[in-house]
């Protein structure tokens, strides 16, 4: 029989400093299984990085094929389209095809994986994932928060240009968001 998901509460007090982001944030989201905490935190960057109404998280590891972040304008049609972590990069040009009008990213949990990915679809040659989005998370951000496997949280995020600054529990962390291309 399968472990239930557990549950993870987070308080977010929100900045995106370019976008104009202000907020406060309760999110909760479930842990597959399999998922590890780093994980989890990464797709919580995810979701600051790229927050906007509608936003939700998908069934990630649940249902491979589906993304792992989703949001959609007032008529259901997605607006954004992203994959957490590894990704297979065609799964990525089919889901980029599929959704014409969504910005489709992927944020991948160092530069060194996100550079793999690269690497595997100029060696398939997709040509079609010219307008995806890729970024790598500041590694040691997200392993010092992984180290902490409580199941709530409460934090401030702030992001300013690739740059994210967080705050969980009186201890400051930074690192910069690294932007790809193929």
């Amino acid at each position: 029989m399968a472990q239930a998901p557990v549950l993870h509460d987070f308080e977010i007090q929100l900045n995106h400093i370019d976008r104009g982001i202000e907020q406060k944030l309760h999110v909760r989201t479930a842990r597959h299984s399999s998922e590890t905490v780093a994980r989890v935190w990464l797709r919580m960057l995810a979701y600051c990085m790229n927050w906007e109404e509608r936003l939700a998280f998908g069934p990630g590891l649940s249902e491979p094929d589906s993304p792992d972040l989703l949001a959609t304008d007032l008529t259901g049609v997605a607006t954004l389209w992203m994959r957490v972590g590894k990704a297979d990069p065609a799964k990525v040009q089919r889901a980029a095809d599929q959704n014409s009008r969504a910005r489709v990213c992927v944020l991948f949990e160092s530069a060194q994986r996100m550079e793999q990915f690269a690497q595997a679809a100029r060696d398939e040659k997709l040509a079609r994932l010219g307008n995806v989005e890729l970024w790598a998370a500041p590694e040691a951000l997200i392993a010092e928060l992984a180290q902490d496997e409580s199941r709530r949280a409460k934090v401030s995020v702030t992001i300013v240009g690739d740059h994210v600054y967080l705050e969980r529990g009186g201890q400051a962390l930074d690192g910069p968001l690294v932007r790809g291309t193929l």
